[in-house]
């Protein structure tokens, strides 16, 4: 790990650039695999992730099947050479944990009704880790869903903020993630449910507030991008 930069905000700038609420650059690509049933490649900033769907599937074994509707299964990796020490291959507790959470924050929109006994398995692979990679995960899953065709109620979008130098901030890179006083990951459905808010670090009830409305600031932004690369994609106006 690099040494911790004295300053992380410097003359009003944060050490990329940015303004306290501005998202690093962004790039969605819709349909890049031809074997998955749907797909999505993202960068944001240094993150490169891609997203693959497979389904409505028949689940094996079919004792977990769900007679009524769907199951939805989420398996997020970071690939060995993801990041700057070479990574372990296979899945570790963070892997694990980080799996659950995004299923947990894309399974609410997916309406499972429409396949019943079936399964949508959803495959999220970071290629590029710069903090920030299960909020791109989520986003990059959500594109994929979408263009796989599974019905949903609405497309998911994540973001995170952070407090850096006792400021909050939108977006955290990985050295502001590092050596930040705080992180809090959330994802949403426009324009305000929640499917997704953890927190690691410490916010006033203030700052809690502050940095909520920047989130949901930041999801919106998301959302526009997404929805215009599926309209790109299939040239279709709609939510």
């Amino acid at each position: 790990m690099k040494d911790k930069p004295e300053k992380l905000i410097v003359k009003g700038k944060r050490l990329d650039g940015r303004k306290m609420d501005e998202l690093r650059p962004i790039k969605i690509e819709v349909g890049v695999l031809k074997r998955a049933d749907g797909s999505c490649y993202m960068e944001l900033g240094e993150n490169k992730v891609m997203a693959a769907v497979y389904g409505p599937r028949e689940v094996h074994p079919r004792h977990l099947q769900e007679a009524t509707k769907a199951i939805i299964r989420y398996r997020y990796n970071m690939a060995s050479f993801s990041v700057e020490e070479r990574k372990r291959p296979g899945p570790d507790r963070r892997s694990v944990e980080i799996s659950k959470v995004s299923r947990d924050a894309i399974e609410p929109v997916i309406i499972k009704e429409c396949f019943p006994k079936a399964a949508v398995d959803i495959f999220v692979e970071v290629l590029q880790a710069d903090a920030g990679t299960r909020t791109a995960g989520i986003n990059a899953a959500s594109v994929a869903l979408a263009d796989a065709g599974i019905p949903m109620k609405g497309l998911v979008s994540s973001c995170a903020v952070g407090k850096i130098d006792g400021q909050i901030v939108l977006d955290p890179m990985k050295e502001e993630d590092n050596y930040g006083e705080a992180d809090m990951p959330i994802a949403m459905v426009m324009p305000d449910k929640i499917t997704l808010l953890q927190m690691d670090g410490c916010f006033t009830q203030d700052e809690f507030k502050q940095a909520f409305e920047l989130a949901k600031k930041g999801c919106e932004q998301i959302y526009e991008m997404q929805r215009q690369a599926l309209i790109e994609k299939y040239g279709v106006e709609g939510k």
